[in-house]
């Protein structure tokens, strides 16, 4: 967002708090960090905006939305870009959500909520289907586990409600039903009264090849999808998007930000996996290499209930985004290993490099967490694109560095 942020002509200056080993390239780091928002954090920042003039507050992660930093960082003359509290419940609350989508009638699996693991184990058994065991607090992207038989199930309840893996996140889960067909995630920009939906993504959220083994944060990303025509686009937008939106207004809940539905493609039609307040990582990446308007103004136009004013366009390329992860992820990995390449890797035009889990050591720039890269490459289709970035991230390395080299094989 940074980066696309950079490109506008009334960007002046542009900071990050704290930023990583790469956004210092586009901007200024400064050590704010709002992982958790206490009235300490909120005056740090409100400082930092005021001595130096800060007209445009972006807030990028999911902690700091659900616990209210956009509520408090509104000032007259500010504008803050991202979900209050209330709208954010979306997200952190995945059991209000169900109850936002019973009472808007908006298609999503059948689910139960338990806090006991002894009533939750009951009802499992008794089911003896496939089922998905969900912390409906936030817990990463790492808090949904498939299950395709009791055994497993039962055993991700355990993680939740005896092993407290996720903490307050697991002190609720939610069991549903396991939908079956292709995922997609459809963004769509809101500004209380307007809705803009932008181009459908698909994620890939498995760690192995060919959507295998345990879910992660995101292992890579393309865009546009075919698998999303112009008119079930239009379905999804009145049926899912714009019904979530007016659930919440006739709660007295205005929405204004990014709203992120993650869907499954069933046979019954589109139904609604999660909901997201945010940009999703790493869709957000394809999205801003083809995005042709001024992000800078089409955020401020969300901020003011101007979007039907916006000019928003595509580049008509396809983009393929590689997440290049550490060794070990999604569970223990190691940290401070030495990155390079990136430079060569961006050579190759229609190449940029994302920083996430990075950091600029001693000796260079070095790895600081589980996903550490976001290579992404454009090409005149998914094939050409794929191939270009899976050629990018080959240029990289770092110790126990790996990516999946099949992001978009569900429609190739």
């Amino acid at each position: 967002m940074g980066w696309k942020l950079k490109q506008s002509p009334r960007c002046g200056r542009l900071y990050f708090g704290p930023g990583n080993g790469g956004t210092g390239a586009v901007g200024e780091n400064v050590p704010l960090n709002a992982d958790v928002v206490d009235t300490k954090t909120v005056d740090e920042i409100d400082y930092f905006c005021r001595q130096n003039d800060i007209s445009l507050v972006v807030i990028g992660p999911e902690n700091p939305l659900a616990e209210g930093l956009a509520d408090r960082l509104e000032h007259p003359g500010r504008a803050v870009f991202g979900p209050g509290a209330e709208a954010a419940r979306l997200e952190a609350d995945k059991a209000f959500a169900k109850q936002i989508m019973k009472s808007a009638s908006i298609p999503t699996a059948d689910a139960r909520t338990f806090t006991d693991y002894a009533a939750a184990a009951r009802y499992v058994e008794a089911r003896d289907e496939p089922v998905v065991v969900k912390a409906t607090g936030l817990a990463k992207g790492k808090g949904a586990i498939v299950c395709d038989t009791v055994d497993e199930a039962l055993a991700a309840l355990r993680v939740c409600l005896v092993d407290k893996v996720f903490g307050d996140a697991g002190a609720t889960v939610l069991v549903e039903e396991k939908m079956v067909g292709q995922e997609v995630s459809i963004l769509a920009l809101v500004d209380g009264r307007n809705i803009f939906v932008l181009d459908p993504t698909q994620d890939h959220k498995q760690a192995g090849e060919g959507d295998t083994g345990p879910n992660t944060g995101g292992m890579g990303a393309y865009c546009p999808t075919p698998l999303v025509s112009d008119k079930l686009m239009s379905e999804i937008e009145r049926d899912i998007l714009v019904a979530a939106v007016d659930a919440l207004r006739r709660d007295g809940v205005t929405y204004r930000g990014v709203l992120y539905a993650g869907l499954m493609l069933t046979a019954g039609g589109p139904k609604v996996i999660e909901f997201n307040c945010r940009f999703g990582d790493p869709e957000v990446q394809p999205l801003m290499m083809r995005l042709k308007g001024d992000l800078l103004e089409i955020m401020l136009a969300t901020c003011e209930g101007r979007l039907d004013e916006v000019d928003l366009s595509w580049d008509k390329r396809c983009c393929c985004c590689v997440v290049m992860a550490s060794g070990g992820y999604p569970d223990a990995y190691a940290k401070g290993k030495v990155i390079r390449g990136i430079a060569e890797a961006e050579a190759e035009p229609g190449v940029a490099v994302f920083h996430a889990g990075t950091v600029k050591g001693k000796g260079g720039l070095v790895t600081a967490g589980g996903r550490v890269l976001n290579v992404c490459a454009m090409g005149d289709d998914l094939k050409a694109a794929q191939a270009k970035a899976n050629a990018a991230c080959g240029k990289i390395s770092f110790d126990g560095a790996w990516f999946r080299r099949d992001i978009g094989y569900r429609v190739m």
